[in-house]
């Protein structure tokens, strides 16, 4: 993952060193460093660019340089955030290891995030779509197993493709599933889910298989694991089918599991707990969704709205 420029070989070095620190001593998922990764790539070509090839000299109206540079490529605010706060940890983190003195980054502020609420499903939506599947067809019976697990678990579409036989202890009612930074999970699942997912194992999975072998959970027509890419071409199929005319990704099915389940009475925390997040503070978007659908329903059906 190392960044390679040249006439910045120290710089090289100690970005090389944090991401080995994020990978191993931190136990990041690969694609989580490669997004640290990347923004230190931006703010290293920027360092370039005025021919500087050492951190020491970085400070407070460098970082507001950087940021500016960064506000005139029409960047989504989301990802300017993201870059500060990329930033941020590995300045932290040479301050630690005192590989510079002083931390640029104390005084600067990260750019408000516009609020973006995910798309989600009304139960009736989400009640189509599951009925959607031809399950007289091992294909069918195979995407109706998914897409009850998915919104039964609330699982991101990596964790399901990921699942392997091993994982599923459907007698107790859970799954087992390892998330981002390799956190391992158990997530409980619901009778419907349980039923779909054995009807699959029993008759569309040998199919599939054929004389193959495989311990994962969900395979294509060839026996394979099936890939995400694989679930979201597949997802689109039976969204068509059903007429419904939101966005609707595989990620939205999770949206549509933690809403429901808060409007529902669930406490936040046990929500942080089933979806897996390191920090509340994502889990909380779910309540500003729930407090939209209840202002939405409410202008809707109040007669004097």
């Amino acid at each position: 993952m190392r960044i390679f420029l040249k006439g910045v070989g120290i710089i090289n070095n100690l970005i090389e060193d944090y991401l080995h620190y994020l990978t191993v001593e931190r136990g990041l998922a690969k694609n989580t460093v490669m997004s640290y990764r990347n923004d230190l790539l931006q703010f290293v070509l920027f360092l370039k660019k005025r021919k500087l090839n050492s951190f020491d000299v970085v400070d407070r109206q460098l970082i507001i340089a950087f940021m500016q540079q960064e506000t005139t490529k029409e960047k989504a605010t989301s990802s300017i955030t993201r870059s500060v706060t990329s930033l941020r940890k590995f300045f932290q983190f040479l301050v630690e290891e005192e590989k510079i003195k002083k931390d640029p980054m104390q005084l600067i502020d990260a750019p408000k995030r516009k609020e973006h609420l995910p798309e989600v499903l009304s139960t009736k939506e989400v009640e189509k779509l599951l009925a959607s599947p031809d399950t007289g067809q091992k294909l069918g019976l195979r995407n109706r197993a998914i897409l009850e697990v998915m919104y039964a678990t609330g699982l991101r579409v990596s964790e399901v493709v990921n699942l392997k036989l091993s994982d599923l202890h459907l007698s107790m009612g859970l799954i087992q599933t390892m998330g981002k930074g390799s956190k391992e999970r158990l997530v409980p699942i619901g009778d419907q889910a349980i039923k779909w997912a054995e009807q699959y194992l029993q008759q569309a999975r040998p199919k599939l298989l054929g004389q193959k072998r495989s311990p994962y959970l969900f395979l294509n027509n060839h026996g394979h694991k099936l890939t995400r890419q694989g679930i979201w071409k597949n997802l689109k199929a039976e969204v068509l089918k059903t007429g419904i005319t939101k966005k609707v990704t595989p990620h939205t099915l999770r949206h549509s599991f933690a809403t429901h389940i808060l409007e529902n009475g669930a406490d936040l925390r046990v929500v942080q707990e089933l979806l897996g997040h390191a920090d509340i503070a994502t889990t909380q978007i779910y309540t500003h969704l729930s407090k939209k659908r209840l202002t939405d329903i409410y202008e809707q059906y109040h007669p004097r709205a």
